[in-house]
């Protein structure tokens, strides 16, 4: 009920929160039911087709002998005492050098990074992280527990119980999203930021919003707010989405790039395939709606955006509009004939330009 003399002006202002917030809500819930409409009927497409081999998929038993490679690393684990949680990762490169930290994004695990763990291994110690709820890392069974805050303090706390107050962070898709994160909450901690895939998270906020495309393209996001079905979709057909994410012509790895081998594929299989091993992943996404928009946006270390052209997921135009919330040095790298699995796509080249970008005079300010 307005006050007597209140101005128009601040009576607007006092019903427009609410009034956005559920827009915004009714948006979210909207278009997460229409997403699952449509998996629905795809479920329903692939019953058709094939009835008997829909609900068939293989549980794998071993991993693949590409997960023990030892030119990759060394797998560790540590347990953070404020959660009790145990973390997975494989670390390459002598203890006492610098701390290159990477991020996975989703659905991937610490294999992504194979690339990276042997090439900078040499100058840095490289720990390839799995991420809370993802692989051989501990898994809460409540989606409370992925919420952005949990994610970012993992971090901290990983980069604490290692030993070191400060690293070079490097996120994918999912694990950019928390890269930048960290950055702006800690950034004392991160000496270079690198972020492959994953726009500002204050871009992608607006920029969904703002353009229809984005919003399907991201439509994901929505589809992941239901429990159980979007584990359940991954499955069938014995885990054919999976499968596609990284082969399909439409989402997967180009002509021209490092294709996954039958056996990265096992590995991606093997991971998954374990029983209740989709949920963790999952419920990173569950909290999304709810931890956005940002109270704080500025990165103020030196940061490089790569990112893949033929990205399915992410519309190249969010990379520009990104340049305005880095306070510092900022470099963008657009590959024409890349897709979203960028440094397992095009490897060489992401490893040049990590090269080149951490060997850049640290102290030089954006104009």
């Amino acid at each position: 009920m307005a006050r007597p003399g209140e101005p128009a002006g601040r009576i607007r202002g006092r019903f427009m929160v609410p009034l956005r917030a559920l827009l915004f809500w009714a948006l979210v819930y909207s278009y997460c039911g229409l997403c699952a409409c449509l998996e629905l009927l795809k479920l329903l497409w692939s019953i058709g087709r094939r009835p008997g081999k829909t609900f068939q998929w293989v549980t794998r038993e071993n991993p693949p002998a590409c997960l023990n490679d030892p030119s990759l690393g060394t797998h560790c684990y540590v347990r953070i005492k404020d959660s009790g949680l145990r973390f997975h990762y494989v670390a390459a490169g002598e203890r006492g050098k610098p701390l290159m930290l990477l991020l996975h994004g989703f659905p991937e695990f610490w294999y992504s990074w194979r690339h990276q763990l042997r090439e900078f291994k040499s100058e840095y110690r490289v720990v390839a992280l799995d991420l809370r709820g993802y692989g051989e890392t501990d898994a809460p069974s409540h989606k409370e527990n992925y919420k952005l805050d949990c994610l970012i303090t993992d971090i901290k706390d990983i980069l604490e119980s290692l030993g070191y107050n400060k690293c070079v962070l490097i996120g994918h898709d999912w694990g950019g999203m928390i890269a930048w994160l960290v950055a702006i909450c800690y950034p004392e901690m991160v000496t270079k930021l690198i972020v492959v895939n994953f726009p500002h998270p204050s871009v992608f906020t607006e920029y969904i919003l703002q353009h229809p495309s984005q919003l399907i393209k991201s439509g994901y996001f929505f589809f992941f707010q239901m429990p159980w079905f979007p584990e359940f979709m991954f499955t069938i057909n014995d885990f054919k989405v999976l499968k596609n994410l990284f082969t399909s012509q439409t989402t997967g790895i180009g002509r021209k790039g490092c294709r996954l081998t039958a056996e990265d594929i096992d590995a991606y299989l093997y991971i998954f395939s374990q029983p209740g091993a989709l949920t963790g992943p999952i419920n990173h996404y569950r909290n999304i709606f709810s931890c956005l928009p940002l109270q704080h946006h500025e990165v103020t270390m030196p940061t490089l955006l790569l990112w893949g052209e033929k990205d399915a997921f992410m519309e190249v135009e969010m990379a520009e509009i990104t340049r305005i919330y880095v306070k510092n040095h900022f470099r963008l790298t657009i590959l024409s004939e890349a897709s979203h699995w960028l440094q397992q796509d095009q490897p060489d080249i992401v490893n040049k330009l990590i090269w080149t970008f951490l060997k850049e005079d640290v102290t030089r300010k954006r104009e």
